[in-house]
């Protein structure tokens, strides 16, 4: 047998892609798309049994770009010539060995799908939680818990980004005004319960060098009943602040917008309040002899600029009464089975796409690209541009990449049906999807003081049931 993969003459290129997020999608895409003299055969999994990966199960239900990025994904899957196979655990159904045995390529885009780390005392304490699995638990991820503690009338929400931003307005926002989303009912349930009075976030930095976006910003301000509140004395603004807002048109819209808001005074005497601080670094997260072992506060230093657009501490300490803390300062990559890891950084340790060993030699057949190569910063734009990389090193070595000893297509399916694995398919989403849309279309509130709804969509959170509705007709 050959030991590099066939040219032209020969069998398609076998490629897994692990990952049905934006990451892979895009890189699946790409392959099938790019000027090549040779056929492909792509197969895209996903540990969920769903597709779409963080657009599902990462970005806040009323978020409304949400539909056009899913439109854009469904698209490409929807085509035909790549193959979706979900609720298959890469390094628990199917390890790398497995893979490199069925095809000659593996791409790793698994994203990021914790949190990063925020390293001050009391981040252990009961009521202090990371804000990716709270938005896990809001876009109805099957893998964590249906319940959610929301018994918290003051919140902090630690970060200055889009995250932060969503996890903000989730818990200010009045969950009536949820039900026109996709949100699960327990979800739903949970945030309705919720007595909170005010969300506090906190930013590091000044106005000038928040990480969110305009659109993220506006979102703010369209909560009923949520009065913005913000400070004076945290619009500080120093020479590389004027620079960025000078130069820089997304950053000039947002330091209008919160100035305008400053200038406005929103306060119109609603029932919730998002206040939003800037200069601010968090030191201690504490509790209260009254309640041992529970948040009651969290204690934060004020900054100030240097001059460069960055913070040093100024000395001066405030303490806010808060009951909960979320921290909402970026994601994380998780370490995989069998592949190098970057535990700095959370990434696999690659050149360009191309996974390397400990001496920082590529590793041939294995790449990477999305979250899980770069780190989780940028945007869609940025994930595409990291796939186009990637692909064009994966046609650069096609010739020398390691053949698949069993590239028939229907070989991965026998070995997943021989080991009782439960995968879905792209029709599987298809049922399941009608099936969302079909709850969303019959749902009946029983608050009279909603009125008319109309629901588009419910998402289903069980991971069993998803399983069940995507399978049925599968023999």
């Amino acid at each position: 047998m050959s030991n590099s993969a066939p040219d032209s003459s020969q069998r398609p290129m076998r490629v897994a892609i692990i990952g049905a997020g934006p990451a892979g999608v895009y890189a699946a895409d790409i392959l099938t798309k790019a000027d090549r003299d040779f056929d492909v055969s792509i197969d895209l999994f996903d540990q969920y049994p769903t597709p779409y990966g963080l657009i599902r199960y990462g970005v806040a239900p009323d978020h409304p770009r949400i539909k056009g990025i899913v439109k854009a994904l469904e698209k490409v899957l929807d085509r035909g010539d790549i193959r979706f196979l979900g609720n298959v655990n890469y390094g628990r159904d199917l390890t790398l060995s497995d893979f490199r045995h069925f095809y000659d390529a593996v791409i790793f885009a698994t994203g990021a799908l914790k949190d990063a780390p925020l390293n001050i005392p009391g981040v252990e304490l009961e009521g202090s939680f990371g804000g990716a699995d709270f938005v896990s638990w809001y876009d109805g991820n099957p893998d964590v818990p249906r319940d959610w503690p929301l018994d918290a009338k003051e919140i902090a929400v630690i970060g200055n980004g889009n995250v932060a931003l969503d996890v903000a307005r989730i818990l200010s926002k009045h969950a009536d005004d949820l039900l026109t989303t996709e949100i699960p009912s327990n979800v739903y349930e949970g945030l309705k319960k919720s007595p909170v009075t005010d969300v506090h976030v906190f930013g590091r930095r000044g106005p000038a060098q928040v990480k969110f976006t305009p659109l993220e910003l506006r979102e703010l301000s369209h909560s009923r009943d949520v009065d913005i509140v913000l400070y004076p004395e945290d619009f500080e603004f120093d020479e590389a602040s004027d620079e960025q807002i000078r130069t820089n048109n997304q950053t000039k819209t947002m330091v209008n917008t919160l100035t305008n808001w400053l200038v406005e005074e929103q306060d119109t005497g609603a029932s919730r309040r998002l206040h939003l601080h800037f200069l601010h670094s968090p030191v201690e997260i504490h509790d209260d002899p009254a309640t041992p072992g529970k948040v009651a506060g969290i204690k934060m230093e004020r900054t100030e600029l240097d001059g460069s657009g960055n913070a040093r501490g100024t000395g001066e300490y405030v303490d806010y009464p808060v009951q909960a803390v979320y921290r909402a300062v970026g994601y994380f990559g998780s370490e995989l089975p069998e592949v190098g890891y970057d535990a700095r950084r959370g990434v696999i340790p690659n050149e360009g796409g191309r996974v390397v060993d400990t001496e920082g030699q590529p590793i041939p057949g294995i790449y990477t690209t999305g979250w899980i190569k770069r780190g989780p910063v940028g945007l869609i734009g940025h994930t595409k541009g990291d796939a186009l990389e990637t692909i064009g090193f994966l046609l650069e070595d096609r010739r020398t990449l390691p053949a698949a000893e069993e590239p028939e297509p229907e070989a991965i399916i026998r070995l997943l049906e021989e080991r009782g694995i439960e995968y879905t398919t792209w029709q599987g989403w298809k049922q399941l999807d009608a099936h969302e849309m079909s709850l969303g279309a019959s749902y009946v509130h029983g608050d009279p003081g909603v009125g008319e709804l109309v629901r588009e969509r419910v998402k289903v959170v069980d991971r069993e049931e998803m399983i069940r509705i995507s399978r049925q007709g599968v023999e």
